[in-house]
């Protein structure tokens, strides 16, 4: 189901979030931060139910639920303007990362999670071959799925080129490209990151500033979607705060 949240920490982050939940299942006897949780919950009004293990477990699929379920509203996605707008108000350059081809919604979570910790303001992801945000995207996202806003458009390429519009440089990660580290990534900027196996496709590709790549020393001559984010996104965060510190 959509609208169902399990996991310790998503449901803690879902509450603090604000997110509007319709009830909260913990597991009978449950201790640690289940305490946490039940005590958030009451406080927010919130209907809570105690169960069995085994309702938990048909609930939510045989998932690692850690005793906890929610039902909430399902997650929403944003304008591109959104994005921006929460940008601005934090006072730093604009950090956007396109996901072209993410189908895996473990490999979309984890994005989601190193993108909250890296300082972006925001995903986009096509309308068309990605995955969609669910409760696998937020059990991967460990709760970043709360308070990074993707964004799903029509047409990547089309967005690239209103981006443009907009002040940004486009830097998509693919092979062939250079140096990631010798690379100025310090102003507006959107990071494209390619699908699991099939990469940037040839019309983003022709539509990006300018292509980052990563050395590949080992036998495996390349790295999954999610690890390859998480490298740009820290070298971006490194960058900027250095120059930050100029």
């Amino acid at each position: 189901m959509e609208n169902l949240i399990f996991g310790r920490n998503p449901v803690i982050e879902a509450l603090k979030s604000g997110r509007e939940l319709e009830k909260v299942l913990l597991q009978k006897g449950a201790e640690g931060s289940a305490k946490k949780i039940e005590a958030m919950t009451l406080e927010r009004g919130i209907q809570l139910r105690l169960c069995d293990k085994s309702e938990l477990d048909r609930i939510c699929g045989g998932g690692s639920h850690q005793g906890v379920a929610a039902f909430g509203s399902s997650y929403k996605y944003y304008e591109i303007e959104d994005l921006l707008a929460d940008a601005e108000a934090a006072g730093r350059q604009p950090l956007l990362v396109m996901l072209d081809g993410i189908e895996d919604p473990h490999n979309l979570g984890a994005i989601l999670r190193t993108a909250d910790c890296a300082g972006a303001c925001g995903i986009i992801v096509p309308k068309r071959r990605s995955a969609g945000l669910s409760e696998i995207v937020a059990k991967s996202s460990a709760g970043a799925i709360e308070y990074v806003k993707t964004a799903k458009v029509a047409n990547l390429a089309q967005t690239i080129d209103k981006l443009k519009e907009q002040g940004f440089w486009v830097a998509a990660c693919d092979m062939d490209g250079s140096n990631y580290t010798a690379t100025d990534l310090t102003g507006p900027l959107v990071l494209v990151v390619g699908g699991e196996g099939s990469g940037v496709s040839r019309i983003v590709r022709e539509k990006c500033d300018f292509i980052v790549s990563i050395p590949m020393e080992g036998h495996v001559n390349s790295l999954n979607a999610s690890n390859a984010a998480a490298i740009l996104l820290y070298e971006i965060h490194r960058q900027r705060t250095l120059k930050a510190k100029k």
